[in-house]
């Protein structure tokens, strides 16, 4: 039964998780961490996904508590995803003021220990513990990224077009990384090659792909960046990195 859990972040805050199951015992637990635009019902979407494939499915909303419920990021999605570029551009200013608690100094360190928590439930799971692996897209890709660096319970992290964390906290990824960009984004392109070598520096088990067609946002179905080729492919990728990092292993 897929619900919604109440949960509590290191500071006594509450937050709510979406929790999808599996049919049976779990493959292995996911941490899964939205867009910028909050848990909405793509990433819900995906949570079930992830579950209908046998792993049990933690979908936290870590942006409710920076001002960004999902009503409001279902809002600011469909209005930046609005066919008419200029209701596109006339969307922006509301767009960098409703992320303003995104961008404030103690929200990174409590977004992370809210995710630590997450792991903490899942590693009281049955067919979750020792298994955990995490995937996010676009903010929730750089919050996969700082998750692997901050808690080696993740085993394989998974972040699409996400930021990686700064160059003195990628040693601390203990976890194998699969990371997935478009081409046609450019500022984590340039940015690439530097956080490549130095996650081979830090003997980081690194695995890039980058799709030469798409862009930001390409695996998101309800958006208009969606490439069904692309994000198929990496789906099907995705699975198979989860399937290797995460499945019990017969003795």
């Amino acid at each position: 039964m897929n619900e919604t859990i109440a949960f509590e972040a290191p500071d006594g805050t509450a937050f709510d998780v979406y929790v999808a199951r599996p049919a049976g015992v779990p493959r292995g637990g996911i941490v899964l961490v939205h867009e910028i635009w909050g848990l909405v019902a793509h990433t819900r979407d995906v949570a079930d996904r992830f579950a209908a494939q046998g792993y049990l499915v933690a979908a936290p909303d870590i942006l409710s508590h920076a001002g960004v419920a999902p009503a409001l990021g279902a809002e600011l999605f469909a209005l930046t995803n609005d066919p008419d570029e200029e209701v596109r551009v006339a969307a922006q200013p509301r767009m960098r003021d409703a992320m303003t608690g995104v961008r404030a100094p103690a929200y990174a360190e409590w977004g992370i220990g809210a995710l630590r928590a997450v792991v903490d439930w899942l590693e009281g799971q049955d067919g979750a513990s020792g298994r955990i692996g995490a995937v996010g897209f676009c903010f929730g890709g750089t919050y996969v990224y700082l998750l692997a660096a901050s808690d080696d319970r993740i085993r394989a992290a998974v972040p699409f077009y996400g930021a990686a964390p700064s160059p003195e906290l990628i040693p601390d990824i203990s976890g194998a990384v699969l990371a997935f960009y478009g081409q046609n984004d450019p500022s984590l392109i340039d940015a690439l090659p530097d956080v490549r070598e130095t996650m081979t520096r830090a003997g980081v088990d690194f695995e890039t792909v980058v799709y030469p067609e798409a862009g930001h946002a390409f695996f998101n179905d309800r958006g208009r960046r969606y490439r069904a080729g692309e994000a198929a492919d990496a789906w099907q990728r995705t699975l198979t990195f989860f399937g290797e990092h995460l499945d019990p292993v017969d003795v």
